[in-house]
């Protein structure tokens, strides 16, 4: 998969994109600012969202359309509120990416309807993400198909048939320049049920680029996802998680986005490849091997024995493997303290 001139595969480090979501917190200076950390931190990519109210639900105070989740962050909210407050207002988005430009950062957005599609078209995104909560929106999904523009998308709240409906849209259409991302879709999700084996399988079944969409405390499970070949990683960013913003409980912050820039990158070259012998840093190390060598002078004729010699470092003597094969056999020289044993001192049958 490509993006713009970045290319996304295993054999390149992890694109991680910052989501900043609604964690502009209704205010346009601090957006930019996301935008600057997250470039400051490293990060190959600023995400945002693009949806108004109207667009993603309806006006309606029916009991339908409360969250009544106790456990749920916007537990107690009307759906339509809680868009209302959380949407990126659309007059900001020539900013957010000509701030991006400025930083030389990509940004790229979810559009969560066709409108939103249509009006993301005049800021030339490389890339559309479909959010996890649209990725059985197929009216949706063709729209974007229909850009040319790489495609990403988030498999929350799926099973393995919803994940086939999705692809066969794809191909369907023809359409191979997309990733799909694992996705637990909880807020925050437990570590626990990240299941993040799974993008072993998802690489397997779709043969596509996989990555993670991580809503999981910290930067562990997006780390660990990177051994199992994921090649986009995807974390809610803010400035500070007490902020109050809408997705700040389960978001990083800069010095963690710093961090896991960083080791995703120290994760990814840690890979290398299928390898049975010295590296080139380890050879010279190769020296404090264990090997044999005579424990006691020997004399010409003497019988070397568990008394005379020993499995020591350094490695300069016969191999360890060696040492029951001499035992009992007759030393063809004399040999000092710590001399290192090999072939030809030795009389075999």
């Amino acid at each position: 998969m490509k993006i713009f001139n970045r290319t996304i595969s295993e054999k390149k480090p992890p694109f991680v994109v910052a989501e900043i979501s609604a964690n502009h917190n209704n205010n346009l200076q601090r957006t930019l600012k996301l935008v600057d950390e997250a470039k400051k931190a490293g990060a190959d990519a600023v995400k945002i969202q693009t949806y108004k109210a109207d667009t993603i639900t309806l006006n309606s105070r029916k009991k339908d359309f409360l969250i009544n989740d106790k456990k749920s962050l916007w537990h107690g909210k009307y759906l339509y509120e809680l868009y209302q407050k959380g949407s990126t207002p659309w007059e900001w988005h020539k900013e957010i990416f000509e701030r991006a430009k400025k930083n030389r950062i990509f940004c790229f957005s979810s559009p969560f309807d066709e409108t939103a599609v249509d009006f993301l078209k005049k800021f030339k995104p490389p890339v559309y993400k479909v959010a996890s909560f649209e990725n059985n929106h197929e009216p949706l999904i063709k729209k974007i198909i229909s850009t040319n523009k790489p495609i990403i998308v988030s498999l929350g709240l799926t099973k393995l048939k919803d994940i086939k409906n999705l692809v066969s849209i794809f191909k369907k259409n023809k359409y191979k320049n997309f990733a799909l991302l694992k996705c637990t879709s909880a807020y925050p999700s437990k570590l626990e049920e990240s299941n993040l084996r799974t993008i072993l399988d998802l690489k397997k079944k779709f043969q596509v680029e996989i990555g993670l969409s991580d809503h999981t405390p910290g930067i562990g499970a997006a780390i660990a996802a990177i051994a199992y070949g994921a090649t986009i990683i995807e974390k809610h960013f803010t400035l500070n998680k007490k902020a109050g913003g809408f997705d700040d409980i389960f978001s990083i912050e800069p010095h963690e986005l710093s961090s896991l820039v960083l080791e995703s990158r120290r994760a990814w070259l840690s890979l290398g490849k299928v390898f049975y012998s010295y590296t080139k840093s380890e050879k010279r190390h190769s020296i404090f091997k264990r090997s044999i060598y005579t424990s006691k002078d020997i004399k010409k004729g003497d019988f070397f024995s568990e008394k005379n010699i020993k499995i020591v470092r350094p490695n300069k003597g016969l191999h360890p493997k060696y040492y029951f094969k001499i035992l009992r056999k007759k030393s063809l020289k004399n040999l000092k303290y710590a001399t290192p044993i090999k072939k030809n001192f030795i009389k075999f049958d």
